[in-house]
């Protein structure tokens, strides 16, 4: 690996410089400065900018000085950032962002390559079974799905992993499923779904009815927990007070950080599951699985179609941030299961 040194001289004179007007720092100091505010490490963010340690260290100093300010605190075996680094980090991303989108507008790419970042049972569920329509009004567009776990708004998990670095993404979007709030990212909301009961047809032609708080009792409860803040997952004691069930156990059964893992349990027949109804609407209608009951819980979280304001007007990005919406306001009302179960839910 090649690697790059600078001296003092040369910070010095970059320092110096002006442009359009504005004395700004030189473009590798503020690439330094974010690189080592992401990773909170010199060393990986020299490994990220193929230079030394040494070297990144050195613009670091060279910009510090420049806006008389320390962006870093330095401990003896942690990187923080400062309070003025904190509040410097936004902005400089932002910037970083809109000079790789300006680049990205007239770099010689293919036009109809087109990535998406999604959660797992997004992808899974709901969008790649649609994804053949958007073919056929648009054959020339080259899709590419990346679905991950990271497009979940968590403990730790802000809208800084949306993607894993737009600067290298070209045409992107992203499908998070979060509280809303991306700033630097342009936002739409695709849908607001709410928590309902599902199960397999044959677990409750096994257990029987569940017309009391009693019989819940030989019930298994699947809780889904691939929302990493614990405050922010579906609860199956809230889903009961709103189904106006009480006392009932929900501590018993399996966990799963994974909602497709979740579903595929429910599917298999071992136990009651709270899902997303668009995620389960097809199985459900298709009679893989029942919903028993009509209660709804509502999500605290909410899917978004989020992407970087330098690329709103790409028209790639425009055609399928069009047909994402159009496909997201089509009605769909859960259908709950043909023979009525409940006592307590309406």
């Amino acid at each position: 690996m090649q690697q790059t040194t600078f001296s003092d001289a040369t910070i010095n004179f970059c320092l110096t410089e002006t442009v359009m007007g504005y004395r700004l720092p030189p473009l590798p100091a503020l690439r330094a400065f974010e690189a080592a505010a992401r990773h909170l490490s010199f060393k990986r963010a020299a490994e990220e900018l193929f230079v030394t340690p040494a070297a990144v260290s050195l613009q670091i100093k060279a910009l510090e000085a420049y806006v008389g300010a320390p962006l870093f605190r330095r401990l003896p075996r942690a990187l923080e950032l400062s309070e003025h680094g904190r509040a410097m980090l936004p902005r400089v991303r932002e910037g970083l962002d809109c000079l790789a989108a300006a680049v990205e507008l007239v770099r010689d790419r293919p036009e109809g390559l087109l990535t998406i970042h999604a959660p797992p049972s997004f992808a899974q569920r709901w969008l790649v079974p649609r994804l053949s329509r958007f073919n056929r009004l648009h054959p020339d567009v080259e899709l590419s799905l990346a679905s991950d776990v990271c497009n979940i708004d968590g403990l730790g998990r802000g809208a800084e992993s949306l993607l894993t670095d737009p600067r290298e993404a070209g045409s992107a979007v992203a499908v998070r499923f979060g509280l809303g709030d991306y700033p630097g990212f342009c936002r739409d909301l695709l849908l607001a779904p709410g928590y309902v009961v599902v199960c397999s047809p044959e677990l409750l032609v096994r257990t029987g009815p569940l017309a009391a708080s009693a019989d819940w009792g030989r019930q298994v409860f699947i809780h889904d927990e691939s929302i990493p803040d614990e405050a922010m997952r579906p609860s199956w004691a809230e889903w009961f007070r709103l189904a106006g069930f009480v006392n009932v156990d929900v501590s018993r059964g399996p966990r799963f950080s994974s909602a497709v893992l979740v579903l595929e349990a429910a599917m298999g027949g071992q136990g009651l599951a709270l899902a997303l109804w668009p995620l389960v609407e097809a199985d459900v209608r298709s009679g893989r699985l029942v919903m028993p009951f009509a209660t709804m819980l509502p999500s605290r979280y909410v899917y978004s179609l989020v992407v970087p304001e330098a690329l709103v007007e790409r028209t790639l990005v425009k055609n399928f941030r069009a047909w994402l919406l159009a496909e997201a306001e089509v009605p769909s009302l859960p259908v709950r299961h043909e023979e009525p179960l409940s006592g307590g839910a309406a």
